[in-house]
């Protein structure tokens, strides 16, 4: 166990956190992860239960993975003994150390400390129109599940971490909320990288088999039977382009999900399958991001918006909803790349064709967002979290807390 001390000679807190998942295959995983890499940079004993987490995280000393199974692979009955782990795990290191912090995300764990709101499950619409009665069912039941667990758990934690100002409204306005225990850390990401660099870009599309006479615009996010990243919206913009005859650009789909070869048959199908490639998962994103002119991402709910905050800090162009909590990074000189409506493809064809009519003047005008975005780093994100966690609410017998917490 690492003996780091602070500069009063004590020990270190320790810290517990409940999450999914720690690695960089996804929005809130990375986050956690770079929170949790973070805290074990600074020695403190950490104790991180989940379903997954990197091997490197894991062996990091100091570090006690927690690792809990999905029996046959159901995320619901997964939640549950996540839920059920997390509080033993707390319980423990909380009544060996009364200083102990435990951070929980969203309705994963019903624990009256920290809960980092990743998104609001109250402000998330089902988008499953034309998917199998069984899809939406399910989809209804377990969005049900989790919008109780969610105002359970966000109404018992001390501190609530929200990802976005867009987080936060739906926290005060569709949980109640109180506004005093709300504070907003926007995520990292930066990672002191630039631009990509012709070479790199030319590099990225060679892997991926891209053309280097075509202008590229890329889809980064889950393809399922729930729409809610938009794709479908993306696809009718599309065909209405194709139509018309003078579009000469081609599309990148880059996620997995239950509705890839749904997809990828559908593209074919329709003829369009020169200029649309469905890639499937794809580890390496970073690829698709170099290798774009742009970016479209018409969510119909986004918390934050990862996938946009790393395309424009690797110098790619956006254009998203305007109801992604990344939206409120755009200066207003961008407006013109944050759709209104995320459900009018003839807007998004609209505003796709504006865009090639000026690409270079585009990339030009996100510079400096892209800059900005670069400049924050995930380790600012967690240095932030750290202070709000450490500096509020933080007195006054964190033991007493935990021991009123029911099993």
């Amino acid at each position: 166990m690492a003996e780091a001390f602070s500069q009063g000679g004590a020990a270190r807190a320790p810290w517990v956190i409940v999450a999914g998942g720690f690695h960089r295959l996804g929005g809130m995983d990375k986050a956690n992860a770079a929170l949790a890499r973070y805290l074990a940079s600074r020695g403190h004993e950490l104790h991180l239960v989940t379903h997954e987490v990197e091997p490197e995280l894991a062996a990091h000393p100091g570090v006690t993975a927690h690792l809990v199974r999905r029996p046959a692979g159901s995320v619901v009955l997964g939640e549950g003994l996540l839920a059920r782990r997390g509080r033993e795990v707390a319980r423990a290191v909380a009544a060996r150390d009364a200083r102990a912090r435990v951070v929980v995300n969203g309705g994963n764990c019903p624990w009256p400390d920290i809960n980092w709101a990743h998104c609001v499950h109250r402000a998330w619409p089902a988008a499953d129109a034309g998917a199998p009665a069984w899809f939406k069912a399910k989809n209804r039941l377990t969005g049900a599940l989790a919008r109780a667990r969610e105002r359970r758990a966000l109404g018992r934690a001390r501190l609530v971490v929200a990802n976005s100002e867009r987080t936060r409204r739906d926290l005060l306005e569709r949980l109640g909320v109180e506004p005093e225990r709300v504070r907003v850390v926007r995520l990292g990401g930066g990672a002191g990288r630039g631009a990509a660099t012709e070479a790199e870009r030319r590099a990225a599309r060679a892997r991926l088999g891209v053309s280097e006479a075509r202008a590229v615009v890329a889809f980064v996010g889950a393809l399922g039977r729930d729409n809610n990243k938009g794709f479908d919206i993306l696809w009718l913009a599309w065909q209405e382009l194709q139509a018309r005859g003078a579009w000469d650009a081609d599309l990148l789909v880059a996620g997995g999900g239950g509705g890839v070869a749904g997809w990828r048959a559908r593209a074919a199908a329709s003829g369009l399958g020169d200029t649309v490639r469905v890639l499937g998962f794809v580890e390496k994103v970073d690829d698709v991001y170099a290798a774009a002119d742009l970016l479209v991402s018409p969510a119909r709910y986004e918390s934050y918006g990862l996938n946009v905050s790393e395309a424009v800090a690797r110098g790619t162009p956006a254009l998203v909803s305007a109801r992604a909590g990344v939206a409120d990074d755009y200066p207003p000189e961008l407006g013109a790349m944050l759709l209104p409506d995320p459900e009018d493809a003839a807007d998004l064809a609209r505003r796709l064709l504006d865009w090639r009519a000026d690409v270079p003047g585009w990339r030009a005008r996100f510079a400096p967002l892209a800059a900005r975005l670069r400049g924050r780093t995930w380790d600012d994100m967690a240095a932030e979290f750290v202070a709000h966690a450490e500096g509020e609410g933080a007195a006054g017998g964190a033991a007493t807390r935990y021991a009123s917490c029911p099993a």
